[in-house]
């Protein structure tokens, strides 16, 4: 995403947005809703049925109200009620008339069927049709509100430096573009001034519910935004937020949690006694079992569950599960996990919190691991870093791969180096790859943001090709080596084996990737004679025919084709032994283990795994079948 994409993309949501347009049609409702003055009759009938008003003169009603259906509530200021019929539902099959029952109202507008029950105090509110606010303390706003827009989070760098201005309907790769933009000073000023006019177009003289709504058991609404079909239930607060929803696409925000100065999009949620403070969750993302984020904007289907996450912007599909800590990352790619009592977040020099990290994508934080700031892995995605590993502040360039604890001391090598084996989750974790990266397509439910879920992808290869000449290149071969010897090893040793085995594993999948672009190639023409040779505009591949051509100068179509089946086989192949290995060390350890757990042949990834080679098997025998 480009400086000028994310100023387009903003323009294009001031003129379209969806949420700007349901706050202009809340705004009109609340002007021009229809409602008369209350005849003495009916000012009677309230009174006769427990209501009480400061000035009845300023209460409306619409045309046809049943009376009955108010009761036992205190009105103050311009209140207009719309009409009330039928009944909502305030629990799974529970249903209670709409109307407005043991309630204060002041200064709001009701709409056409909602419930208002047992609300101490609903104060300079839009609740439009079908809302329901059932045994709730205070829902009120004050006189201009921004619900929780343009906050300026300090992004990977506690002490500031990358600071992003919010929006509600921001993407995490605009946001990511502003965060690493410091040097262009004319766009960050187009951008912050494009945020302003968004949310100048998104204020309101009154907090607003939306249709279909539900805020039920909830202490504090205060200068909130709620958006369609929302359900608070039995949240702490929402303060000062924009929570976007829809049908299809709930947005809860329950159990005990606190939400203030945040914006939560689209499908996310917000349950027991989490807390989010000035942050932005986007779309189907979640935070729960106390978890905690402040001043950081976390990613698409990522999950922060009894962890904290601090200064960071983190991508999709980070697994959050345990009690952990994330502070100051900048990590747009996502993709990873920080494990049970992680600690991602020493970012003080003994001076100031000023330091940061970029995990990288997919990059798994093991259990109880510490890493120490400045660190970048960006250059080494999908890589582990192995339980109880204590990191030093470095950067590594070579992925997939596992940084682990030394097994031993080296004369020349410090005691606080880890030890790096370069391309190890290639060659004996491919599990893990291949089960996330359908785990990711089959889990996704995002519908605006970008993810690219492909591992094996130009930029990627690239960094495996970068990283194979590293190793390819070393001027002496040693027993042991470090980063004088092998740029990219950062603050690790890496012994000899582990050089020639990151060769091989590089070496196995650069070449996989560039077969299997030639196979989806030669499906999708009927000219085949030369196509090696030939230079396409298709730029991917372009790149997968360079590394074929490169990486295996002479081979026909048919040989290539013939590799394919060959190296899938073998990848079908590690990925059963990969998990495989559970299997063996389970049993070795637990006596009924066997009994308790399915064998690695039968587990469904696996069989997956198995049926995709045998299919490719048949789909390159026709495509051999094509060529004779």
């Amino acid at each position: 995403m480009t400086p000028k994409d994310v100023l387009n993309e903003l323009k294009g949501l001031i003129n379209k947005s969806e949420f700007i347009k349901a706050i202009e049609e809340a705004k009109k409702f609340s002007k021009k809703a229809a409602g008369s003055s209350l005849t003495k009759e009916q000012i009677d009938k309230l009174e006769t049925n427990g209501n009480s008003a400061r000035d009845w003169k300023k209460i409306k009603i619409a045309k046809g109200l049943d009376i009955s259906r108010i009761r036992r509530c205190y009105f103050s200021g311009e209140v207009t009620i719309g009409k009330l019929a039928g009944d909502v539902e305030i629990s799974a099959g529970v249903k209670v008339p709409s109307g407005i029952y043991n309630s204060i109202v002041i200064d709001s507008y009701i709409g056409d069927n909602s419930l208002i029950q047992d609300v101490k105090t609903l104060s300079n509110y839009i609740i439009c049709a079908s809302s329901v606010l059932f045994n709730c303390g205070v829902i009120s706003a004050k006189e201009e509100n921004t619900f929780g827009n343009g906050s300026e989070l300090p992004i990977a760098i506690e002490t500031g430096g990358r600071e992003v201005k919010t929006y509600a309907e921001m993407t995490l790769e605009a946001a990511a573009k502003v965060a690493t933009s410091r040097a262009d000073k004319e766009f960050l000023k187009a951008y912050n001034d494009s945020v302003d006019k968004y949310i100048a177009a998104i204020s309101s003289r009154k907090g607003i519910i939306q249709e279909g709504a539900a805020v039920k058991n909830t202490k504090k609404i205060l200068d909130s935004y709620i958006g369609p079909h929302a359900v608070i239930d039995g949240a702490e607060a929402v303060v000062n937020s924009s929570v976007l929803s829809g049908e299809g696409e709930e947005t809860e925000i329950s159990d005990g949690s606190y939400v203030k100065n945040s914006i939560i999009q689209w499908g996310s949620e917000v349950a027991s006694m989490a807390i989010v403070a000035n942050s932005v969750l986007t779309e189907h993302s979640h935070v729960e079992r106390h978890g905690k984020v402040t001043d950081s904007i976390i990613g698409a289907n990522t999950g922060i569950a009894e962890g904290e996450v601090t200064a960071s912007l983190v991508g999709p599909f980070v697994g959050f599960h345990h009690q952990s800590l994330l502070i100051a990352a900048f990590w747009p790619e996502g993709k990873g996990n920080v494990g049970y009592g992680a600690n991602v977040g020493s970012n003080h020099t003994s001076k100031a919190p000023d330091q940061e990290l970029w995990p990288g994508e997919g990059t798994f934080f093991g259990l109880g691991v510490n890493i120490k700031f400045p660190s970048d892995f960006t250059k080494a995605p999908y890589s582990i870093i192995a339980t109880a590993v204590n990191a030093l502040p470095q950067k590594v360039e070579f992925p997939f791969s596992l940084i682990n604890s030394p097994a031993d001391r080296f004369d020349g090598i410090s005691p606080a180096y880890n030890e790096i084996m370069p391309g190890w989750v290639l060659s004996d974790n491919i599990f893990t790859v291949r089960r996330n990266e359908g785990k990711y397509r089959k889990r996704n439910k995002a519908k605006r943001a970008r993810i690219e879920f492909e591992v094996f992808r130009p930029e990627i290869v690239d960094l495996m090709i970068g990283a194979r000449s590293k190793l390819d290149g070393v001027k002496e071969i040693k027993k042991i080596y470090s980063d004088r010897d092998i740029k990219g090893t950062g603050k690790n040793y890496m012994l000899e084996e582990s050089r020639k085995a990151g060769i091989e594993a590089y070496t196995f999948y650069i070449r996989y990737y560039a077969l299997t672009g030639l196979k989806a190639r030669l499906s999708g023409t009927k000219k085949a004679k030369d196509i090696l040779t030939k230079k396409t505009d298709d730029r991917r591949w372009e790149h997968e025919r360079l590394i074929l051509n490169q990486e295996l100068p002479g081979n026909s179509i048919e040989d290539n084709l013939k590799l394919l089946i060959s190296m899938q086989e073998k990848i079908a192949k590690d990925v059963q032994t990969s998990k495989e290995k559970d299997d063996i060390r389970g049993a070795r350890i637990i006596d009924d283990y066997p009994q308790a757990h399915a064998p690695a042949s039968e587990d469904s990834f696996v069989k997956q795994t198995h049926q995709e080679t045998e299919q490719l098997k048949k789909e390159i025998t026709a495509l051999l079948n094509t060529l004779k």
